[in-house]
């Protein structure tokens, strides 16, 4: 008897613990070619088109490609092998073609025209409006317009720019998980905490080697350098670190990118020059919020402008801190973090690393779940019948006031070996309408945290608290929505620029004495946060606030200008760009080994192209929300409600300009972030003194 593949089984979420890798190419290819004969089917049908008889059933094939691809895509970022690899890279590969196709179809594009056409398209629910003025949108960027040899063109373009990211990603990957470093002699360990060297006491046992084995992994890489007293071994591991994916360093060449990132480069200037546009930048923007790059350009540097002075007082503190320590000598990259710690805990008398206690991670999960009850209403509980990948995952549900279902996720929280590192949530089933039934969305919460050691539970940073805060606030947007339109619902159709603003939002609430009492509680004892320590990290919250700023604001320049309209066509151009990027807006100048650009995986393997802006520019729209519960209190229930409706409920229904001012009641302020980073005074200053001209409202473009 046959084995029915367990990906073609949508009637529930992913069958993980029956998933072989051997399913993945003939799900794939089932379904591809299915819904190839169904697009060809309903681009050549002579009834006029409708929603119901054309939009809803290409809906549907789509969804249940994506629905099979989501648990692959999730294994091969969480717990990558190298059969699953080779499986991977050549069904992305299909299904780039098969997209490109699908983008190109003058028939299908032709029926969509003719029902935006139609008399009854005013009459179509705004989110299935909304939703095909998108994809008409998205027909255009795919060329559809081209002739037959700037189609082939393009759709040979996008076959190998997702070759080339998938392979910048896992280059990463594999770079990062090749290097370590073994310590023996407990003295070279002097300023490490606890938590750190029982993490690296396990993870040399899990090697087979003695001592206390350290990695470049987040949990492992950020705790050494911020404390370890050994500068010598801090410069080792931050040059690894920095040099990782490049022809230089402890893995020269063996993982390079360098080629990788010039060819995605050419790759998409030569794409948005083949659909009619100058730069990369104009034809990302087209489905963003910001209306032009210069526009986005005058953000970034008007921010920098007012960002920049107060940069450099916080470094010349900070190397005037360093300098009788170092002997006169030079403050260097692998000493910031360092000393950055120590000048902060002699300000502030704040320890980072000592609050972990305080942050269970059991805790932590149990109080951002109280704080989403107290501001949306609903409730999250353990969820049983999921099967799950990895010991480490868990799955959960949420339920509305009445009790009634609106999401499911999973979260696997933990470091290890052969997943990607950073966080992130990612779609597992969208909401829509299937045979008459919602389907519930289901979303994956993925961090990198320090996992349980000694008996302990993971104990978190402040820092890590508030990640976790952020990829929840992803997922409540994915979960939480009320749209049935699966282009637009949730996280779907949402401007990439604005995309950011449910997880920096619900990022405020991690610095709340009364959001604290719900989220902190000591693993010994279960005392929360003591008062006078949440006073010091508070009043340490801006510390370097500015340098920070100026980073972000560093990488933002760097892309948008990356994507502009010179050639670069060597990974020395890239670099000499940089320089002068950092030239302009930086105050940390790295050393002259650093090799950013090969890591940068945002840019050149994620959907951050010509996009990192957004970050900043969904902080201006975080802060600017959060300023509402400042003013009228952080768990007012009525403000919960309305941002829940306006803004999460939406998704992409709407232009994210309309929700936010749907929620604000005007139009965003960039001043509540300059005042929430300290950077002007506490009270602000009426909002046409700093205009947000980045996010101005624009049209649908068809």
């Amino acid at each position: 008897m046959n084995r029915a593949n367990p990906l073609l089984d949508f009637s529930q979420p992913p069958r993980f613990e029956d998933i072989e890798t051997t399913d993945v190419t003939p799900a794939v290819d089932t379904l591809i070619e299915r819904n190839r004969r169904a697009a060809a089917a309903l681009a050549g049908h002579p009834s006029r088109p409708t929603w119901e008889n054309f939009a809803a059933p290409l809906e549907a094939m789509e969804d249940d490609l994506e629905r099979a691809w989501a648990p692959v895509s999730h294994l091969h970022a969480v717990l990558d092998n190298d059969a699953l690899r080779g499986v991977y890279e050549k069904c992305i590969a299909k299904l780039s073609v098969y997209r490109t196709e699908l983008g190109q179809d003058s028939g299908l594009y032709g029926k969509f025209r003719e029902l935006a056409d139609s008399p009854g398209f005013a009459a179509l629910d705004p989110a299935r409006g909304k939703a095909v003025e998108n994809v008409l949108r998205e027909f255009r960027l795919s060329g559809v317009d081209l002739d037959a040899a700037g189609k082939r063109r393009v759709g040979e373009i996008d076959e190998r720019l997702t070759e080339l990211g998938n392979r910048f990603e896992q280059n990463l990957l594999d770079a990062t998980d090749a290097w370590s470093m073994t310590v023996t002699d407990e003295q070279e360990l002097a300023g490490l905490p606890r938590a750190a060297r029982a993490a690296a006491r396990e993870e040399a046992r899990r090697a087979g080697e003695d001592g206390w084995r350290f990695t470049l992994r987040g949990p492992c890489y950020a705790p050494f350098m911020t404390h370890a007293d050994d500068r010598a071994r801090r410069r080792l591991m931050h040059e690894a670190h920095a040099t990782r994916a490049s022809e230089i360093g402890p893995h020269g060449g063996r993982f390079d990118n360098s080629t990788i990132l010039t060819e995605i480069l050419g790759l998409r200037r030569e794409k948005a020059r083949l659909l009619g546009f100058e730069t990369y930048a104009e034809y990302s923007l087209e489905s963003k919020m910001a209306p032009s790059v210069a526009a986005v350009e005058s953000f970034l540097t008007d921010l920098a402008a007012r960002s920049l002075p107060a940069a450099r007082r916080e470094l010349d503190e900070l190397r005037a801190f360093a300098r009788d320590a170092l002997g006169g000598g030079d403050l260097e990259a692998w000493d910031v973090a360092y000393y950055s710690e120590k000048l902060k805990k002699h300000k502030y008398h704040l320890d980072e690393e000592a609050l972990r206690p305080w942050f269970p991670l059991p805790k932590v999960l149990d109080g951002m779940f109280a704080v989403a009850r107290r501001l949306f209403g609903v409730t999250v509980r353990p969820a049983s019948g999921a099967q799950l990948w990895h010991r480490d995952a868990r799955f959960f549900e949420v339920l509305d006031r009445d009790g009634a279902l609106r999401g499911q996720f999973y979260v696997d929280l933990y470091a290890r070996d052969r997943k990607r590192g950073g966080a992130w949530m990612a779609e597992c089933v969208n909401r829509r309408i299937r045979d008459g039934v919602v389907q519930t969305p289901v979303a994956f919460l993925t961090c990198n945290f320090m996992p349980p050691v000694a008996g302990r539970p993971s104990l978190l940073t402040h820092e890590e608290v508030t990640t976790l805060f952020h990829e929840f606030g992803h997922g409540l947007h994915h979960l939480l929505t009320r749209v049935d339109c699966a282009g637009v619902s949730g996280i779907n159709g949402v401007e990439w620029d604005a995309v950011e603003l449910p997880s920096q939002f619900l990022e405020n609430w991690c610095w709340e004495r009364a959001a604290l009492e719900l989220i902190s509680g000591h693993f010994q004892t279960g005392e929360t946060l003591p008062e006078e320590t949440l006073a010091r990290l508070k009043a340490a919250r801006n510390f370097q606030a500015a340098m920070r700023m100026v980073r972000q604001l560093e990488f933002a320049l760097f892309d948008l200008r990356l994507h502009g309209g010179f050639p670069l066509d060597d990974v020395r151009d890239v670099r000499s760009l940089l320089d002068r990027v950092r030239a302009e807006v930086a105050v940390l100048t790295p050393p002259a080994f650093d090799r950013f650009p090969n890591s940068f995986t945002h840019v050149f393997g994620g959907g951050y192209a010509a996009g990192y802006y957004g970050y900043k520019w969904a902080e201006v729209l975080s802060a600017d929300a959060f300023d509402r519960f400042e003013r009228e209190g952080i768990f007012n229930a009525d403000l919960g409600h309305a941002f829940l409706v306006n803004v999460l409920e939406t998704g992409g229904s709407r232009d994210a300009m309309a929700s936010f001012t749907a929620f604000r009641g005007r139009a965003p302020d960039a001043t509540a972030l300059l005042r929430q980073s300290g950077l002007v005074e506490r009270e602000p200053a009426p909002a046409e003194t700093v205009p947000a001209t980045v996010g101005a409202p624009q049209g649908s473009r068809p």
